[in-house]
């Protein structure tokens, strides 16, 4: 008898392990759907590659001291703008998510002025930054769709 509820017992144990992967036999298959959601989520590199590419895009004009993709942070070195050497700005952007969301970034300036052969700090305006953000988002969201459309 106990060999009897013993297979008995297995059987039911395979059943319900057979039942419960029928439902995961339709996840099968080569059929990858393409969506804007995956588009808007590339990260081979640590973080959302739209992003990670229209930062660099945006701050090319100042040159690099950091650039780390996999922990999504972008440090200029301090520009001055030709045309007004007296003053200059370091920008710090962080990519915070692997999604292209507004939240997904974060813009920080610092800006000083020359004053007696001395740089001293400055106030950054509020809208100068987040004008750089809007820039980057853009160009983040015409680069993504221009990899879904191509």
């Amino acid at each position: 008898m106990t060999r009897a509820i013993s297979t008995y017992t297995r059987s039911t144990k395979l059943l319900l392990a057979a039942a419960a992967l029928v439902p995961l036999a339709a996840c099968g298959g080569n059929d990858r759907p393409t969506t804007e959601l995956q588009a808007a989520q590339v990260n081979a590199i640590g973080v959302n590659a739209f992003l990670w590419r229209a930062s660099l895009e945006t701050v090319s004009f100042a040159p690099l001291l950091q650039a780390d993709s996999a922990g999504g942070v972008i440090v200029t070195d301090w520009y001055a703008n030709p045309s007004n050497p007296e003053e200059r700005v370091k920008l710090t952007i962080t990519i915070l998510d692997q999604d292209l969301r507004a939240d997904a970034l974060r813009v920080a300036a610092i800006r000083q002025v020359a004053q007696a052969g001395n740089w001293v700090d400055a106030p950054v305006q509020a809208a100068t930054v987040q004008k750089l953000e809007d820039i980057i988002l853009t160009k983040a969201r015409d680069l993504r769709r221009k990899a879904v459309a191509g």
